[in-house]
């Protein structure tokens, strides 16, 4: 079967992976569609950390094929989204609702594929870049058939990050200042999140004055275009002069983390979403945080993607969530390179791979 595979010099597409079949607790996922998402591209650069030989990919959507024992909540033939995060269901943080933080789903990879009999990681336990894998029942989450599998495949990361991040982590409330710095896959679901959870004033800062109309769509109420202004800060605050209740970043650059915390209100909270590399260091002023300022990380949106992916599939399909103005182009699997260029400069706010 065909994948997209990193032996850690380069990327490479080929046709000859094969996949186990699942065992008790697992499911067997033929792929129909995966997002490309940068954290692919960062575990090609190095700025995330993997072995290899690895499959990547880890936001996708497809169709049961087969069950292992013990699975009863899906069955062959359910369309489903995948979600990243196959956290354990049993231990203190699970029963807390805070799968995210389960350290049974943190840095503990399989080898379910294999190629020329030599066994191959998967990525995020997941591996959407093949046409069939293999994932953790809690991982696969049913969805109307209805829905477009190329749409469908953003919920399981960009959407459930972004709009999580919002609603969950960050608890956007009504009436309330967001600024969101880069509008990208993960920037829009921000937007839309604050949309959703009824933000009064939501500015859209990009480098890329391209994005502008998309950011308006998903729920911009201004757009700061960050390469024609000299200072972003100040260009946000003659807009809201004391500054916004949220401010998050999702570009992963250390300069834009420190802007983030210099954009906030008293008692605001800069969301930290992008993922610079692992060793970087960021800095602010101490004092600027005496005013019960919050700096929060947030992992794959503090979701719960059982009810999370769920409802967002559903939030879609009552046309309240956009998912299909996301995928700008969809790309055969074949076509890896081209997608992969594309997203690293910018040209798509979601490229999906098709098998």
């Amino acid at each position: 079967m065909r994948g997209v595979i990193f032996d850690g010099s380069q990327p490479q597409v080929v046709d000859d992976l094969e996949v186990r079949e699942p065992g008790p607790g697992e499911v067997l996922v033929g792929v129909r569609a995966a997002g490309l998402c940068h954290s692919d591209l960062s575990v090609v650069d190095g700025t995330i950390p993997f072995p290899v030989p690895v499959v990547l990919g880890h936001e996708g959507a497809g169709v049961v094929e087969a069950v292992g024992p013990g699975v009863g909540h899906v069955a062959p033939g359910d369309h489903v989204a995948l979600s990243t995060l196959a956290n354990c269901g049993t231990c203190a943080e699970c029963d807390r609702g805070r799968p995210t933080m389960c350290r049974a789903s943190i840095g503990r990879p399989d080898r379910p594929f294999t190629r020329a009999g030599k066994r191959l990681y998967n990525f995020a336990s997941n591996s959407a870049f093949a046409e069939r894998t293999v994932v953790r029942a809690v991982q696969a989450v049913k969805i109307h058939p209805d829905i477009p599998l190329t749409s469908a495949a953003l919920i399981g990361c960009a959407v459930l990050t972004g709009v999580g991040a919002a609603l969950n982590r960050a608890k956007v409330d009504r009436g309330d200042s967001v600024a969101v710095i880069g509008a990208g896959g993960i920037g829009l679901n921000v937007i839309q999140g604050a949309r959703i959870a009824g933000a009064l004033t939501i500015m859209a800062v990009d480098a890329n004055p391209a994005k502008e109309a998309v950011a308006r769509a998903f729920g911009a109420t201004h757009f700061i275009d960050a390469s024609a202004v000299g200072d972003t800060a100040r260009a946000v605050k003659e807009i809201l002069p004391k500054g916004v209740d949220h401010a998050f970043e999702c570009v992963g650059n250390t300069r834009l983390i420190r802007q983030a915390v210099d954009l906030l209100d008293r008692r605001g909270q800069a969301i930290l979403l992008g993922v610079p590399p692992a060793t970087a260091e960021a800095s602010f002023l101490v004092s600027s945080m005496y005013m019960d300022k919050s700096i929060l990380g947030c992992r794959y949106g503090s979701s719960r993607p059982q009810r999370d992916i769920a409802l967002y599939a559903e939030l879609y399909r009552s046309g309240r969530l956009k998912l299909d103005e996301l995928v700008t182009e969809t790309y055969p699997v074949e076509d890896f390179a081209k997608a992969a260029d594309d997203a690293h400069h910018g040209r798509v706010a979601r490229g999906v791979l098709t098998f």
